[in-house]
This record gives C-alpha cells, sequence and structure tokens, in this order.
C-alpha cells in the first residue's frame, strides 16, 4: 500500500477561499525529520507532491494567480483545468478504429512514424472519467529532464507564469504598452496541460517515456488539441502554441504552423476556420500576436533547469552509491527513482543544484541524509 496522507488535498476542495488561506503561508523550507530508505518506496508520488511546501505553494499560486483573469468564462476553464486535468480528448477515441483513423491521418500528413502505436501518441488512459494524477503531482518533463519529479509540472509553470507576468509589467513599465494580461496567464499555466498525461508515473516510480508527434514532444501537440477541444479563446489557443517556438522568422514560425495543424487533426477543428491560423494557412493570424512571443519567452527557464536536473541526478547516484550502499544495478530501478523521487519532491532539484554551487558536494550531501537516512 503506498503512504495516505492523513490530510489529502482533495481536488473538490480546492476553492477559492482555501487558496486565499494558503496564500499567506510561510516560505518554504527542506524537512526536518528524515524518513528511512524503505519508506521512500511507500510514498506515492500524489503523496510527495502534497507533503513538499514547495509544490503546494506553487500550486496554489497557480489557482489563486488564475483568479486575476478578468474574462469569467476563460477563469473558470483555467482554473477548472488545473483542479481536474482529465483529457477531454480522449472522448473522440472511444475504440481502436478511431485511433487507426487518426494515426493515418497523422502519418499522411507527415506528423508521425507509421510505426508509433497507439499508446505512444494518446497515452493509456484507465479511468477515462478521472485524470491519470493530479496536475500537482506530474512531473516538469522526462525523467532526465526539467523538473523531472513528483509536483514539478506546478513548481516549472509557477515559475514560468511569475517570468511572464514580469515581462508583461516590463513592456507596460518601459514601453506604454498593455498586452492581454488574460491570454498570457491562462496560455502559460495551460502549456504543459497535458504533462500529467503524458508523464504517468510507472510502478517502477519513473516517469512514462514521451512520444513524438510533429517534431515535438508529445505533450505539446497534445496540450494544444486539448485547447482546441475545449474551445479555448484562439488567441489562447496560438499562444499556447508559441511556447515551443517563436513566430519570429518563416522557418520558425513554419514549426508552429505545423503544431497547430496537427492538433487540428486531433481535435477534429477547421485551423483556418476557428481562426488558429491565417487565411492561407501558411502563417499564424496576422499582425501577429505579441503575446504569444511572451508565452514563449516565459517558457525558458528550461535553459537552466535542464542541466541542472541532469547534473543534480548525478551527483544524487554518487550520493546513493557513498551513503546509501546502491549498485550501480540499484540506480536503474525503482529503489533508487523512489529515493531520488522523494528526495527531489521535498527540496526541489533547483534548490539541491543551488546549495551545491554555494556549498559544496558535502553542504549538498548533508541535505539529501536531512532528508533520507543512509
Amino acid at each position: 500500500m503506498k503512504h495516505s496522507l492523513s490530510r489529502t488535498l482533495k481536488q473538490s476542495a480546492l476553492t477559492l477561499s482555501a487558496i486565499t488561506l494558503l496564500a499567506g503561508a510561510l516560505p518554504p523550507s527542506v524537512l526536518a525529520a528524515p524518513i528511512s530508505l524503505a519508506d521512500c518506496q511507500n510514498f506515492s508520488p500524489t503523496a510527495m507532491a502534497e507533503q513538499s511546501s514547495y509544490i503546494m505553494n506553487s500550486y496554489q499560486y497557480l489557482l489563486k494567480t488564475s483568479q486575476e483573469i478578468s474574462d469569467p468564462q476563460l477563469r473558470q476553464k483555467t482554473a477548472d483545468y488545473l483542479a481536474n486535468p482529465v483529457p477531454s480528448l480522449w472522448q473522440r477515441f472511444p475504440g481502436d478504429a478511431e485511433k487507426e483513423s487518426l494515426k493515418q491521418q497523422l502519418v499522411a500528413a507527415g506528423y508521425l512514424s507509421a510505426s508509433a502505436s497507439y499508446d505512444q501518441f494518446l497515452p493509456p488512459m484507465r479511468n477515462t472519467a478521472n485524470p491519470p494524477q493530479p496536475f500537482y503531482a506530474a512531473p516538469g518533463s522526462g525523467y532526465m529532464s526539467h523538473h523531472a519529479y513528483p509536483g514539478g509540472l506546478a513548481t516549472h509553470v509557477a515559475s514560468n507564469v511569475k517570468i511572464a507576468l514580469g515581462i508583461y509589467n516590463t513592456y507596460k513599465d518601459v514601453y506604454g504598452i498593455t498586452l492581454n494580461k488574460d491570454v498570457i496567464i491562462a496560455s502559460e499555466m495551460l502549456h504543459d496541460l497535458h504533462k500529467p498525461w503524458v508523464f504517468q508515473w510507472q510502478s517502477d516510480a519513473a516517469s512514462l517515456k514521451e512520444y513524438s508527434i510533429a517534431g515535438t514532444g508529445s505533450h505539446h501537440i497534445l496540450s494544444i488539441a486539448e485547447a482546441m477541444y475545449r474551445n479555448f479563446p484562439k488567441e489562447v489557443v496560438v499562444a499556447i502554441a508559441c511556447a515551443h517556438n517563436h513566430p519570429g522568422t518563416a522557418q520558425d514560425e513554419a514549426q508552429v504552423v505545423s503544431w497547430l495543424k496537427a492538433a487540428a487533426l486531433i481535435s477534429g477543428k477547421d485551423p483556418i476556420a476557428a481562426g488558429y491560423l491565417a487565411p492561407s494557412g501558411e502563417t499564424l493570424p496576422q499582425p501577429r500576436w505579441i503575446e504569444g512571443f511572451v508565452t514563449h519567452l516565459g517558457d525558458h527557464d528550461f535553459v537552466l533547469t535542464v542541466p541542472m536536473a541532469q547534473w543534480t541526478i548525478a551527483q544524487l547516484q554518487n550520493i546513493a552509491k557513498a551513503h546509501y550502499g546502491m549498485s550501480e544495478q540499484d540506480l536503474h530501478s525503482a529503489k533508487f527513482y523512489a529515493f531520488r523521487d522523494y528526495v527531489f519532491s521535498q527540496a526541489t532539484i533547483e534548490r539541491l543544484y543551488t546549495i551545491w554551487v554555494q556549498g559544496g558536494e558535502q553542504k549538498l550531501t548533508d541535505t539529501v541524509l536531512s532528508l533520507v537516512k543512509p
């Protein structure tokens, strides 16, 4: 049995009053009481995330900031997804016939390999009425990439939203330009909306491997498609599509256009009629909306956090061998993966890397030992 918290956060209880209470919480800190290495195996990824003040503070920040969206319909739709990230897209593909039809369309358009299985481009769903995991329990990316720990999605997106709002305020303060804040908040919050689906935690405490669609991670295409399927405003859909690239050059814009077209096939939308593309179908609507560029720039903490993750994982492997008796084989098993998930969820990769840079290897080791007893 996985660890069950005495006070599990229920999605139905994430109301604005709770958000207001938690918004004033003290700054997060590393837990004082360490657990045993065996205990790491008994924590589910969701329980790890719920116990982490870093992750829950980030998630509460997102819920609170979603309430700053002035348009009531967009505000509600954004908050609803953060609370319940179920992939509505799944309704379009109830059986293999529908999945095969989609596969053939994507293959014909050059967006998908003909060898792809259904589960690779449409991750499995055990219960189509519920999300694979809460938004706040998902990793921020693949297992060797940025924010690769339970709750990493919440810290990643919170960072992105803060960065994007910083850009919004910069343009207002320096140039006197008021951009569409609603679009910036919603698109940045939702740009990775299908990572809870794509990066499902597996029985070995690692996350599901991601497949590629249209030359980028499937989470990006599925996120755009979900936004289309849920009828988010076209400005939000286009801004989400810009998260992975910007339309500043013809070559870059062509990528964004291909992602919108691939997502349109999955969602069953006409991208030109819906206003996601210009009438030619070859560019974004013109003149190109600035909010898409802001969403793209806001999604750039990966420039630092990807190498942070790779370097910190390597250091944690050394610590696991030196202080927890793990073998090289253990480092590629649930024994290390659960240990790693717990340590990273409680302290975050980003904080641990900073501790290493500023305090040295011994300080990093001491921090890990303060979380999990050898």
